[in-house]
């Protein structure tokens, strides 16, 4: 009898982030603009970093690995929502929904993997600078975010093919702007204490793993920042570090708030305004933090600005 009601079920409702048309189109105005930013900031910045080769190092190319997850990662929700936003039915495929659920999961635990070996990479080069070339490698780079990239793929797998094998049978409609899993859990008529359990579990290896290991490397990094006598090269390393974790703890705090909170304090308000700002709002920061908190950046911006500039004056 499951199996047939899920069989049955070909679509979802998605109640999406207002009700009112004043609101859907104000909503849809600033989205707009907000997934415009996110998308020209991360492509310019991985531009940028491919142009300029000064910024040929492994910081810059976990940088740019980052920027290409946010634009993904902001493109898999943001379409679907402006859609919906000017759409009296808004509704979405079993299929689609759980293709965007997929690369959703994929991508954001993706970025935390990423986060981490930003982190790791700053502290070998802070904390051992000699050998710094030799550890981070290039190969060893390579093979670093080719393991975030496959962590985070397999992981949504494991995630979205148990979800997707729930039985729909109470209702289609889904109390949010994207196919997520606390809402899908809400729709299943069956018994889903168990996949919760995975889903927290795997989640807070995602999450909480790569927060640990971010945490501990700024926390040597903290130590040898305070060692180092020079003025100017402590702060060039306070710069660098205060940017990385102003991006990590804005990513963090909604991540961790949303999917590692008690089910019983589960709420669909406060959880889709935690979603906008995750999914929406920190892909268009990270390249702002990251840009105007880094000397380099606006260095090689200002070059490539004034190399354009003059062969137009001539």
């Amino acid at each position: 009898m499951a199996r047939k009601n899920y069989t049955l079920l070909t679509e979802f409702i998605l109640l999406g982030l207002a009700d009112s048309l004043e609101l859907q189109i104000t909503l849809f105005c600033l989205f707009s603009v907000i997934y415009t930013l996110t998308v020209v900031g991360n492509v310019g910045m991985i531009l940028l970093i491919r142009a300029v080769s000064r910024l040929h190092t492994p910081m810059y190319f976990f940088l740019a690995n980052l920027s290409f997850v946010d634009v993904c990662y902001s493109s898999t929700i943001t379409p679907k929502m402006l859609v919906d936003f000017l759409s009296e039915k808004k509704t979405i495929s079993f299929a689609g929904c759980f293709l965007q659920m997929y690369f959703f999961t994929a991508l954001a635990t993706t970025e935390c993997i990423l986060f981490g070996l930003m982190a790791y990479d700053r502290y070998v080069a802070i904390c051992n600078p000699l050998n710094y070339s030799l550890i981070m490698s290039r190969k060893v780079c390579l093979k670093m975010a080719t393991g975030a990239f496959t962590t985070g793929l397999l992981n949504s797998m494991v995630l979205t093919s148990c979800i997707s094998n729930f039985p729909f049978c109470s209702s289609k409609v889904i109390h949010h702007f994207f196919c997520d899993s606390p809402p899908l859990f809400k729709l299943s008529c069956s018994d889903t204490r168990l996949y919760e359990s995975i889903l927290s579990i795997f989640a807070g290896v995602s999450i909480v793993g790569s927060l640990l290991v971010t945490l501990t490397s700024y926390s040597y990094l903290l130590f040898s920042i305070f060692r180092v006598h020079a003025g100017a090269g402590r702060r060039k390393a306070f710069s660098t570090c205060a940017s990385h974790l102003t991006a990590v703890i804005l990513f963090y705090s909604t991540s961790i708030y949303t999917y590692l909170r008690p089910t019983s304090s589960y709420s669909l308000t406060q959880d889709k305004l935690a979603s906008v700002f995750y999914t929406v709002v920190i892909p268009m920061l990270n390249p702002l933090i990251y840009s105007l908190r880094n000397s380099e950046v606006k260095k090689a911006l200002w070059n490539v600005i004034n190399r354009k500039r003059i062969p137009s004056l001539l």
